[in-house]
This record gives C-alpha cells, sequence and structure tokens, in this order.
C-alpha cells in the first residue's frame, strides 16, 4: 500500500515537473515577425524592412547595447539573395533596475522594432525578394534568464 501511495505521487510530481519546465520553456519565446515596406519592392531603389520583437508581458530582453559586458545583447542577421541590406538601426533600449541587479540594464520590453534599409540592384533577377531575419537573443523576468536562444522569420516581397 505505502509503496502504490509513493508511486503515485512521484508520477504527480514528474507530471508536475515535466508539465511546469514545459510552460517555463514556451514562456521565453518572442514572437518575431517583420514587413517589408509596403510589401513591393524597385530595383534600383530602398526601402525599409521592420523586424517585429513581440515581447511578452512578463518578459525583457537585453537591448542591443546592453549595460554590463556580460550581458547578451539583441542581435539581428539579415540576408536576401541579390539584395543589398545597411546597418540595422536598432531602438534605444529602456534603462531599469532589476531586484539581480544594482546596475541599471537597458533591455527591450512589449513590441519592438528593429529596422534596416533594402537596396534592390537594378540588375535584380526575379520578381520576388526573400528575406531572412534572425534575431539572437536572450529572455529574462525580473527574477531569472533562459538560455539565449535565437527566432527567425522569412519575409517576402513583390519586386518590379
Amino acid at each position: 500500500m505505502i509503496y502504490k501511495l509513493a508511486g503515485k505521487i512521484i508520477f504527480a510530481l514528474a507530471f508536475v515537473f515535466i508539465f511546469g519546465a514545459a510552460s517555463q520553456v514556451s514562456a521565453q519565446n518572442i514572437n518575431i515577425g517583420g514587413e517589408v515596406g509596403n510589401g513591393r519592392l524597385e530595383k534600383g531603389k530602398t526601402a525599409i524592412v521592420s523586424i517585429i520583437l513581440d515581447i511578452p508581458g512578463d518578459l525583457h530582453t537585453n537591448s542591443n547595447k546592453p549595460s554590463k559586458r556580460e550581458l547578451i545583447p539583441t542581435r539581428l542577421r539579415i540576408s536576401g539573395a541579390g539584395l543589398k541590406f545597411g546597418a540595422v538601426n536598432y531602438p534605444q533600449g529602456k534603462v531599469k533596475t532589476f531586484s539581480f541587479s544594482n546596475t541599471p540594464l537597458s533591455v527591450y520590453e512589449g513590441r519592438t522594432i528593429l529596422r534596416v534599409n533594402v537596396t534592390v540592384p537594378p540588375d535584380f533577377k526575379g520578381n520576388v525578394a526573400r528575406i531572412r531575419a534572425v534575431v539572437d537573443y536572450q529572455s529574462c523576468t525580473d527574477e531569472v534568464c533562459y538560455p539565449p536562444r535565437s527566432g527567425d522569420v522569412t519575409l517576402s516581397a513583390s519586386v518590379r
């Protein structure tokens, strides 16, 4: 009888641990989306690519220029065959103090938009441009930071 009860308790604890861990992992996810100009690009012209991070309310990430050298910055890597990209325009972080740090930190919260100029060369081949954006980040709550991760999005725009 004691063994059956102990087995049920162990099973219940394992269930809570496994599903509790799964909810923590999903809690660190940041939705990544984006827009290319107005959905169209023109050969020989430049447009703006906007990469949109939707950071859930209980999370933040370090900005691109964190307050401490050892902190992991949010970084964007962007590519597209035959396209030319300018430097990434990162928003300024919000300076906040957290219980785990005496130093105020520069963080992103909520909807955060990273912008990049994209130029379509006059000799671009094809009528569709595909742009891949990879965002490297580390999400944190006010109490814990999760392992660094990357998220990506592929955007398409017609080219004329």
